[in-house]
């Protein structure tokens, strides 16, 4: 039996983990959560101390086959933790985060229909956390990007095109201006492509080319990965939620070697907690995705076919959707469709 380390998260984690754990049960998934705490609110509870994850949630992350964290608070003051997210994935080098933007059924928004695939590198780049001040006015981030990671990541975008029976990979930069950066970042792309993908098309395609192109012509990136270093790929990744509705629609996965961890891509919208106004499709459907991954691929795949279904047909469904329910009545309508 695979073992699933389950954080709920700040905010509106917890009713949204709940919701998708009853979707799970009712699947006859058998993989074992094990439950473990995180976030700023553990934090804030429990003296304020160098992290957001506690020593004893790191040995279950440890132990585990894989991870499933809810949405958790990332406090913007200086001096504070890192967020959990970036701290899970330097920990177990979880390179590539991937999300999925994928119009659904009866939900074509006004910009018409996509299908491509967000690759960000998610370790390094102005994520690293390396910033200073060198004065009172002056402050100073460093922009740390890699050959090791940057062939990485371009190896996971190519694997999964190769993967869909895609023909490009558009590699997301501003060598014009970050040359050194960015050079180094689309060297490591084109290496990847040239040696082992010689069938897959390479674009170079500068961040606010794209950005644009985005809103005013989005089908020329279907069946497209889209690759990217860290906060270009965050950034654009977001806008591009946009398109199949919101970011509440987003699932997303940040994979390594040999560990996972599954996340819905939005924050923890504390406003809306306890209030189970939520929409909890991008949790469900990353729970689903995590059992695919640990093999319960039955499991996993009936959980895409009845969220899909409850989502198209509209009728229990939360507010950003134009229905009236929560998110423990839509949860329990996908589980019903189960």
């Amino acid at each position: 039996m695979k073992k699933v380390a389950l954080i709920k998260g700040d905010g509106t984690g917890a009713e949204l983990v709940d919701a998708m754990m009853l979707v799970i049960k009712r699947s006859g998934a058998t993989a074992e959560f094990i439950p473990c705490v995180a976030g700023a609110e553990w934090w804030e509870k429990n003296g304020k101390g160098p992290s957001f994850i506690p020593e004893e949630t790191w040995k279950v992350l440890d132990s585990a086959d894989c991870c499933f964290k809810g949405p958790t608070t990332t406090l913007p003051t200086p001096g504070t933790p890192r967020s959990v997210a970036i701290s899970i994935r330097q920990h177990f080098n979880l390179y590539a985060n991937v999300r999925p933007i994928k119009t659904f059924p009866n939900r074509v928004g006004p910009l018409g229909e996509v299908d491509f695939v967000s690759v960000r590198e998610g370790t390094e780049g102005l994520y690293s956390g390396i910033e200073y001040k060198l004065s009172d006015d002056v402050a100073v981030a460093v922009r740390l990007i890699t050959r090791d990671k940057s062939t990485k990541v371009a190896r996971f975008a190519f694997e999964e095109a190769k993967r869909r029976g895609w023909k490009k990979v558009i590699a997301i930069n501003k060598a014009n201006i970050l040359k050194i950066t960015d050079g180094l970042f689309l060297d490591s792309v084109h290496a990847v492509g040239a040696k082992d993908y010689p069938d897959v098309e390479i674009e170079d395609l500068f961040i606010d080319n794209f950005s644009q192109q985005l809103i005013k012509n989005p089908q020329r990136f279907n069946q497209n990965i889209v690759v990217g270093t860290n906060l270009f790929m965050d950034i654009l990744s977001e806008e591009a939620s946009g398109l199949v509705g919101s970011i509440a629609m987003i699932y997303s996965a940040n994979f390594g070697e040999k560990y996972a961890m599954f996340e819905p891509a939005h924050g923890s919208t504390p406003k809306y907690t306890g209030m189970d106004r939520v929409n909890p499709t991008a949790t469900i459907l990353s729970g689903a995705w995590m059992l695919e991954y640990i093999g319960e691929k039955s499991a996993g795949k009936a959980i895409f076919e009845a969220t899909t279904k409850v989502v198209a047909e509209g009728k229990v469904v939360t507010y950003d959707l134009g229905g009236s329910s929560g998110t423990t009545a839509m949860a329990q309508a996908i589980a019903k469709a189960l």
